[in-house]
């Protein structure tokens, strides 16, 4: 089936080769754990199991998992259906039981994508993303297209958290690792951003003075004064950044993105319209992120699918399913049904959580 793409946006993503899997499990202490601000919110398909018994769970993956072959079936149903937190009590009550570390299990009895899928399921929110920046900046290469999805995505506050777990998991500074694996503006926006300091709320005097500051600097001149894009989107709120959008396009007669479209290239281009979209919609930025990982005819990229479904499952996957449908002619439950197989189809399935055919 051809999809047809039918709302506006170019691709977030950048061209990177395949990361490794976000499979490390980091030690971080339960006060850093538990100061993430991902909200477990009531926008996410993936809700917390009521009449929740750890220990029972932890002996169906057991059983599901001992003799010969393993139940993958039980163990997706299981896991796809408690929220992060209680996987992390099955977890310990896993090892208090049979004294095994249940991740060593599951890597053991599982493979490929379906594996890496579970494994990130069973990561905690902020250790995941450790994990996934630490392998973007210290695999073979850099994976700027990581670094662009989880920076620009995340608040400021979890940026915070991110960089202070990070010096905790690995005795090393984020923002000195970016910066020393990166370059030119595309470095210099990555390092405004893991400052997680954005302005609050919106500045109504500077909304004007920000347009005209953005239109000068790259459809009024020849050439682009690409400092002057990372400082402003950079460092404004979300809520400012939309009046200051609604302002450039009446000033100039372009939507942001179709400047930044034309006034920049590689892998700023993708950080500004990352930042960009987000600003304007996270949800919408995901439903893009989706697509694009799955479009008919560049093969699966994988490790965005997997990222994204584990990493908004909780979060927004309601709303990223509804921007989906509306952007393009097809749900992302058909198109997920129609790009993978297997376990490993049945588990994205069951946390997209509905068809919105």
């Amino acid at each position: 089936m051809e999809v047809i793409r039918v709302g506006g946006g170019a691709s977030p993503g950048v061209p990177a080769d395949k990361p490794p899997a976000a499979s490390a499990r980091l030690s971080l202490t339960p006060a850093v754990q538990t100061t993430n601000p991902i909200k477990m919110a009531s926008r996410g398909t993936v809700k917390a199991a009521g009449n929740f018994n750890d220990k029972e769970d932890a002996e169906v993956l057991y059983s599901a998992m001992k003799g010969l072959g393993t139940n993958e079936d039980a163990i997706l149903q299981l896991l796809t259906s408690r929220s992060n937190a209680q996987r992390q009590q099955i977890k310990a009550a896993y090892k208090t039981l049979y004294g095994k570390d249940l991740i060593d299990d599951l890597k053991g009895e599982l493979g490929g994508k379906f594996e890496t899928l579970i494994v990130a399921l069973m990561t905690p929110p902020l250790a995941y993303d450790v994990t996934l920046l630490r392998n973007a900046i210290k695999g073979a290469g850099t994976d700027e297209k990581v670094l662009v999805e989880v920076l620009a995505s995340r608040t400021p506050q979890q940026v915070k958290e991110i960089v202070a777990a990070y010096r905790q998991e690995y005795d090393d500074d984020l923002e000195e690792d970016v910066a020393g694996d990166t370059s030119g503006h595309f470095k210099r926006l990555l390092v405004i951003l893991l400052q997680g300091n954005r302005q609050q709320g919106i500045q109504e005097g500077t909304v004007e003075a920000d347009a005209q500051a953005l239109f000068k600097a790259g459809e009024m001149k020849y050439g682009t004064d690409e400092q002057s894009f990372v400082t402003i989107l950079g460092n404004r709120s979300a809520e400012h950044l939309r009046k200051v959008f609604d302002a450039y396009m009446k000033l100039s007669g372009y939507e942001m993105e179709e400047s930044i479209q034309r006034e920049t290239s590689g892998n700023l281009k993708a950080l500004l319209l990352a930042v960009v979209k987000c600003a304007r919609s996270v949800p919408v930025y995901f439903a893009e992120t989706l697509f694009y990982s799955m479009k008919v005819g560049v093969g699966t990229d994988d490790d965005t699918l997997i990222r994204v479904m584990v990493t908004r499952s909780e979060v927004d996957m309601l709303d990223i399913r509804a921007e989906f449908r509306r952007l393009f002619a097809c749900s992302l439950h058909s198109m997920i049904k129609g790009d993978t197989s297997g376990d490993y189809r049945k588990a994205l399935l069951l946390l997209c959580g509905g068809d919105d055919a």
